[in-house]
């Protein structure tokens, strides 16, 4: 069963590109409702800054994919033991280094989201993607591009730790294998795993958006609640002003956004996975984990092609000759 956990791990990493699908259709959504909601859309640029802030939003996950597939598969590598097995805590820990070597090399695009949404409408800082980037730049410096990005990069340990505690639990839940689940229950497990990693990252994300939009050279300093110097005065300045629970402001919304997105997103990875082991013929059906019987599955798919092949070429032979 371990090999097997561990050949399914691996044979669904195509289902990467539908996931991507999801999420960019899912910040297109969520930039138009955040300007309707702000008010910083007017009647005659309402069709330009849609145009722009989405191909904002599908840069981000275009240079997403590249650094953060390429930086996975070499961390795959470097954490799988001699029999080719990864256990679940190093796959975990590969997706958040991953994860953080990502977020640290796409990081400007998301400031520059966040800040083309707080400006002002009637008197707009930014024209665009390329204005706001050079605006930046030029006004405060190539570190402003990166502002927020310790609470970033520290509010993925909370989130795995969220998510890996979900996962290992779900056969305790459900009270039956993983490979059993059907398309519903993995729905329902990416929304359960997803509510809590949220709830339990969200302080970090409030902090992440205060630091990106404050800038001295915007209206009001970017229209934020606190003042602050860093991230630590930050987290000290909302506990003092807002509360504790200051930290959480803004999570119902974000949940109603990540629950399903997550929902989607895992149900949409398992399926897609399990697709893919059904055409290079280690499950006998898309539909569920039965293992085709007689199939090595330890084997990469190009082996278990290869020996497909192997037994054809062997097995016709052997045809020709009875039938002369």
């Amino acid at each position: 069963m371990f090999v097997c956990s561990h050949v399914l791990f691996h044979r669904g990493s195509n289902a990467c590109v539908v996931l991507y699908i999801v999420r960019s259709w899912m910040k297109y959504i969520l930039n138009f409702q955040l300007l309707l909601l702000k008010g910083l859309v007017g009647r005659r640029t309402i069709t330009v800054r849609i145009i722009c802030l989405n191909f904002s939003c599908v840069l981000f996950v275009l240079s997403l994919i590249v650094p953060l597939l390429c930086v996975y598969s070499r961390l795959v590598i470097l954490f799988t033991d001699e029999l080719g097995h990864i256990s679940h805590w190093r796959a975990i820990m590969a997706g958040s280094l991953a994860g953080m070597v990502a977020t640290i090399v796409t990081y400007p695009t998301d400031v520059i989201k966040t800040r083309l949404i707080v400006q002002n409408r009637l008197e707009p800082s930014y024209e665009g993607i390329l204005h706001a980037f050079y605006k930046i730049y030029r006004q405060e410096g190539l570190l402003a591009l990166y502002r927020g990005v310790s609470p970033a990069i520290l509010g993925a340990v909370p989130f795995s730790a969220g998510s890996f505690f979900v996962y290992i639990n779900l056969d305790k839940i459900w009270r039956e294998p993983i490979v059993h689940f059907t398309p519903l229950q993995n729905f329902i497990n990416g929304c359960v795993a997803a509510g809590v990693a949220q709830t339990l990252s969200f302080p970090f994300e409030t902090v992440k958006r205060k630091m990106q939009a404050q800038s001295p050279w915007l209206p009001h300093y970017g229209a934020v609640d606190v003042h602050f110097t860093g991230m630590a005065d930050c987290f000290r300045q909302t506990v003092k002003n807002k509360g504790m629970l200051g930290l959480w402001s803004g999570l119902t919304p974000s949940l109603l956004k990540i629950v399903p997105y997550f929902g989607v997103m895992f149900s949409t990875f398992e399926f897609c996975k399990r697709v893919c082991l059904y055409r290079n013929g280690y499950i006998e059906s898309p539909l569920n984990y039965k293992l085709t019987p007689g199939v090595d599955q330890s084997l990469q798919p190009q082996e278990l092609r290869e020996l497909k092949l192997l037994r054809r070429e062997n097995f016709e032979p052997r045809k020709s000759a009875l039938e002369n």
